[in-house]
């Protein structure tokens, strides 16, 4: 094994691709791990000098090629989307803990550039807690140089969605080291071309980022490069005062071009980091303060602004959108069962999942299929799909049974995408499908009636009331080895009793059983939402967002342990999955 270089091999993406690693390890190596994420149109090879310089004692290496970058395989500077880049992130720490047994919690990450926000990205919409991250001129806003280029690629990428772009950037805009210039200039394996597509995902996930920087809760270093042609320093601001991290740092080393880890004077840029690191793993992780995080934190102050009044402009905008919806709009079916049981009630979802417009006219129907097809809407329906993702995922691991998969659903709704899961499966798994609405329970009847489905049992029961749990799975025959918890959390702001009904399902689950949850770690109209559109009360439909963080330290404080997350193309709706600790 070539020390510098380390060891290679292949790891398997969530979608089957294997993407090329390298891993170094010492003889004083532990079971802690540095993550090193290269820049844009660069490959896991030119971080590995990074790994030996910053001498980190009892530390493995890890670094990768992106999709399209180095050794990786597809087509160089291209993915289907922005977020197949954070897929194969979130894969490959996957791969590093359960491969190598090293917990995320024992985890840095360091990068730079565009691997810088593609590390903040995946923190925040899959909320796994390493120990700290240093982020090296983060590509937040890269400096187009031309204007309205923006909106120029947008309208390039319509007419052509395969467009590229090559790279302004030149080695002499990167570093004052003549020969890691002249390095740059020799390898042959960096893209210098990107896909349109994927720089403006880029760009959008960073503007998601910064407007949601609060629910970034890890210790963070930032590192700026005073003279940097590449990327705006002023968005490294505005991240690093955005953050909720108890432990933050900003620094900007002044004359420094934007490849800061590899400039003359990178010495001081790297020991600063290496400090930043080792000081950080002298700390215990917190995880205790996202428990809380409905009491005082980000979340919390939006939730507590959203009931207060809206400026007189903001009343006037969406006072026009309640009076559209309760005129014109009640031609659409779905504004007007959203309207009659409220927007988030089981009906109302159920239409959203049939995603067949309908309307009392012509013109109800087509505003029927504006209505369904809100990024709200189109994240309910993909996250649908995640469900039946983890849920198929979930009864292949549990076929190992003599009987049905026993699958419960807490508040079911009509819990469509359930039965249509036992129609296409219907020898391999029973359904236990529980609401508080008899008329929920009656539908769902209806639609296991007209499609024949036997093995499915109907409770009226409240998902918070934790002593029916016991009472209904009094029979060891009855304990769920599945139990599904889909867009119920999310309506309720409060953590404790969600906590009580997490702890009193993972007493009635079966042993090794999985817990299926959904989340809503940030959505794009969250205010237009809470000022608009009423709930299952027929109050204002308010919602405290929790990050994904937040979701899974309750998950884990319950019981379980969160094995791994799916999210939609807009990051709004997650799907995860756990299994009962033990």
């Amino acid at each position: 094994m070539n020390d510098q270089l380390g060891s290679e091999g292949f790891f398997t993406s969530f979608d089957g691709v294997e993407l090329f690693y390298r891993h170094w390890i010492s003889s004083a190596s532990g079971k802690k791990a540095v993550i090193l994420l290269h820049r844009g149109h660069e490959h896991s090879g030119r971080v590995a000098s990074l790994f030996h310089d910053l001498n980190l004692d009892g530390f493995q290496g890890f670094a990768y090629d992106m999709r399209g970058h180095g050794k990786s395989p597809g087509e160089r500077g291209v993915a289907e989307n922005y977020g197949v880049l954070i897929k194969d992130l979130n894969a490959f720490m996957n791969h590093i803990r359960d491969s190598h047994g090293i917990a995320t919690t024992d985890m840095a990450l360091v990068a730079n550039s565009v691997g810088a926000v593609n590390a903040v990205t995946w923190l925040h919409d899959y909320g796994v807690q390493v120990r700290c991250m240093v982020l090296a001129a983060p590509a937040f806003r890269i400096k187009l140089y031309v204007p309205l280029a923006i909106p120029g690629l947008r309208l390039l990428s319509r007419i052509n969605h395969h467009a590229m772009v090559t790279s302004y950037v030149r080695s002499s805009m990167l570093t004052h080291d003549v020969a890691q210039a002249k390095s740059y200039d020799d390898d042959k394996l960096i893209t210098r071309k990107i896909s349109v597509r994927v720089l403006l995902g880029l760009y959008d996930a960073a503007t998601r980022i910064l407007d949601d920087a609060g629910s970034i809760d890890v210790p963070t270093l930032v590192i700026s490069a005073g003279a940097d042609y590449v990327v705006q320093n002023k968005a490294h601001e505005q991240f690093i005062n955005g953050i909720s991290s108890r432990r933050k740092e900003h620094v900007t080393y002044p004359g420094m071009h934007h490849a800061i880890f590899y400039e003359t004077n990178r010495v001081a840029v790297i020991e600063k980091a290496r400090q930043f690191i080792v000081t950080s793993f002298e700390v215990a992780a917190d995880e205790e303060k996202l428990l809380t995080a409905d009491q005082q934190g980000f979340t919390k102050r939006e939730y507590d602004q959203l009931h207060l009044p809206a400026s007189f402009a903001k009343k006037i905008f969406f006072g026009s959108q309640i009076l559209s919806m309760k005129s014109l709009g009640k031609m659409s079916k779905g504004i007007r069962l959203g309207l009659d049981t409220g927007f988030d009630s089981g009906k109302s979802l159920d239409h959203v999942y049939k995603n067949k417009a309908e309307g009392s006219t012509a013109i109800g129907k087509i505003i029927d299929r504006g209505y369904l097809d809100a990024i709200g809407w189109r994240g309910i329906r993909l996250r649908k799909d995640n469900l039946k993702y983890w849920l198929s995922f979930a009864i292949k691991k549990s076929s190992h049974k003599s009987t049905p998969v026993c699958i419960m659903d807490i508040a079911s709704g009509p819990g469509r995408y359930l039965l249509e899961l036992k129609r296409d499966l219907p020898d391999k798994c029973t359904l236990i499908l529980r609401d508080n609405v008899q008329a929920n329970l009656d539908e769902a009847r209806k639609i296991a009636d007209d499609w024949a489905l036997d093995g499915v049992s109907y409770i009226l029961a409240d998902a918070f009331d934790v002593k029916q749990y016991a009472q209904q799975t009094a029979k060891p025959a009855t304990k769920p080895d599945i139990v599904v918890i889909s867009g119920l959390f999310e309506l309720f702001p409060a953590n404790e009793k969600i906590v009580q009904t997490l702890k009193a399902i993972a007493n009635v689950i079966a042993p090794g059983g999985y817990l299926i949850y959904t989340g809503q770690p940030w959505h794009p109209q969250i205010e237009l939402i809470a000022r608009t559109l009423t709930n299952r009360e027929g109050k204002p439909w308010i919602m405290r967002r929790r990050s994904q963080a937040e979701l899974n330290a309750l998950i884990q404080h319950a019981g379980f342990e969160r094995m791994d997350s799916r999210i939609d193309d807009y990051g709004i709706f997650t799907v995860s999955l756990a299994r009962k600790a033990g």
